[in-house]
């Protein structure tokens, strides 16, 4: 393809190879987002960063060397992202000019949109038109958001004036001495994340009154396009609500408390606080399976990293804390042989489909186990890719519970033999109570990412890198195997613990350290290293042996 010259007479110049679109001649020190107007007129989806020798950059971003870069639209999840943050930037600035004495906190996603709410208040419809309007103002104006490098000092005084004192402690454990802050119409703030630099991009947005608060919905990657009609989750947003109640008694709102604890020595207290709490909800959990006398089988299931391997043994101890005797069945030993697994689309053995188990033989063992009749228990060995000897015998007392835990534990094609009302099923998830700050909120995703970089070197020799590669993987067999089914759940588990990044943190940063600017993934490294610099340090001796974070780091006093 040949190279495009655009307009660059007299003006010192640098080659630009944009993937996809061809190679432009253009004036040394053009904006990314100058580069996109010139030669995208109206792309199909909203262009909101680039990236640059693996690292993401922002439209803010100078191009000052020949080089090559890719587009970042919202089909991507950094696109995503950006365009969200935009859109949360645009809601704060709103709600601060429309109701100057309230405070808002951008907490979680639901469904697909982020709920919001004010601290201690409640909003109302009305309310929300206008909020909403005032938004589309600003897109109408396209204001400017402008990026700005600052000295740390410089900016705690800003946010001082502002009367944002999350942001004023959070900036006090910022390393750094200088840190890049945004302005919107005179309002400033501080992201983890870029923002685009301007608002008129962000056209597609759509605010819902939800009780206590509100949703801003905006597009995703899989409706880059359009916004999706919200679906309730009602189970989801209670244990959100509960796991904010948590936040709340332990005084940890935010990142910057929980750092002050920690400074304070006081973190072995919220420690002993929280893993009360966890073991609170299984012994209630328990105690509501004991109380219905038909239960014969107890389904643990939740997205990977969650804790379902601990919380299952924890499960059954609180059931023998009742007089009950439980028997625990492990899925992996019903994986069909390695042969007729099914295939992924890059060709690869997809473990993660109900078709990878032998589903007839687990209801057939299911069945007879539940009638007090013996059966053998296929032993399968990962390493032969089939099941080896001749099994293990099993049988489960008179009208004892059975525990099967696995990602498919919600699906009632997995047990379609069992009747319903025999049946319990339980959703487990790390659903991170603590944030940021009150503008920025900490992904649940991430926290199970950082989990699961931490296992996965520990247990099977992965390098950060092989974990952050399969990572979309999973996360795409979530979405088609988990979560449509979470809401049939008969009661959710919030695996999140407070102070566990505090801990993870020295077990993950030399992990994501090690991943190369050649790799794709040392974007996301990147991003989840900065991420990890808002905590303060806390040793993980802290840690009790029964503690789900042991299934992580280690330590643990089960089996696992």
């Amino acid at each position: 393809m040949a190279m495009v010259k655009l307009e660059v007479q007299d003006i010192e110049t640098i080659n630009v190879s944009i993937k996809g679109y061809g190679s432009y001649e253009v004036p040394r020190g053009i904006s990314a987002a100058s580069l996109i107007k010139r030669i995208l007129s109206q792309p199909k989806y909203t262009v909101v960063g680039i990236i640059l020798n693996n690292h993401l950059k922002d439209l803010h971003h100078t191009l000052e060397d020949s080089c090559q870069i890719e587009l970042v639209d919202l089909t991507t999840e950094a696109g995503v992202r950006i365009y969200r943050r935009t859109a949360a930037y645009m809601l704060i600035k709103a709600c601060r000019e429309l109701f100057p004495q309230r405070k808002l906190k951008v907490k979680h996603t639901l469904s697909n949109g982020l709920f919001c709410e004010f601290l201690g208040d409640q909003t109302n419809d009305e309310e929300l038109d206008k909020i909403e309007k005032k938004m589309r103002q600003y897109a109408a104006l396209n204001l400017p958001v402008n990026k700005m490098a600052v000295p740390k000092n410089a900016a705690r005084n800003i946010f001082a004036v502002q009367g944002q004192e999350d942001k004023v402690k959070l900036l006090e454990f910022r390393e750094k001495d200088c840190v890049h802050i945004y302005e919107l119409d005179g309002f400033y703030e501080y992201f983890y994340g870029y923002m685009l630099p301007e608002v008129g991009k962000v056209d597609k947005f759509k605010l819902i009154n939800y009780p206590l608060g509100m949703i801003l919905q905006t597009p995703g990657i899989e409706s880059p396009g359009i916004i999706k009609p919200y679906i309730e989750q009602k189970n989801l947003a209670s244990i959100f609500r509960e796991a904010e109640d948590w936040a709340e008694m332990l005084k940890t709102p935010h990142v910057a408390s929980l750092n002050d604890i920690i400074k304070s020595g006081d973190i072995k207290d919220i420690i002993m606080i929280n893993e009360a709490l966890h073991e609170k909800k299984v012994a209630s959990i328990a105690d509501q399976i004991c109380s219905n006398p038909k239960i014969r089988l107890i389904l643990v299931s939740g997205p990977s990293s969650s804790g379902k391997t601990t919380f299952s043994e924890r499960l059954l101890i609180q059931l023998r804390v009742n007089g009950r005797k439980p028997v625990s069945v492990s899925l992996d030993n019903y994986f069909v042989d390695r042969e007729v697994t099914p295939l992924d689309e890059n060709n690869e053995y997809n473990y993660e489909v109900l078709e990878a188990l032998k589903v007839e033989l687990l209801n057939e063992h299911l069945l007879k186990l539940i009638n007090g009749e013996e059966v053998k228990i296929p032993t399968y060995s990962f390493h032969d890719g089939r099941c080896i000897g001749e099994g293990v015998p099993l049988t489960v007392p008179d009208n004892e519970p059975i525990i099967i835990e696995g990602i498919h534990g919600l699906n009632d094609d997995l047990t379609w033999s069992i009747p319903r009302d025999q049946k319990f099923k339980i959703y487990v998830s790390a659903l991170t109570q603590l944030n940021i700050d009150y503008s920025n909120r900490i992904p649940t995703t991430d926290s199970r990412l950082i989990r699961r970089i931490i296992r996965d070197s520990r247990t099977r020799g992965y390098s950060a890198l092989d974990t952050i590669r399969r990572w979309p993987s999973v996360r795409t067999g979530e979405d088609k195997n988990i979560f449509p089914f979470q809401e049939s759940a008969d009661v959710m588990f919030n695996s999140s613990l407070v102070y566990e990044l505090s801990v993870m943190k020295n077990f993950a940063q030399p992990l994501l350290e090690e991943i190369q600017t050649q790799h794709r993934e040392h974007i996301e490294a990147k991003r989840l290293l900065k991420f990890l610099t808002y905590f303060r340090p806390v040793s993980a001796n802290e840690v009790p042996a029964n503690s789900i974070l042991r299934e992580f780091i280690g330590g643990s006093c089960f089996k696992h």
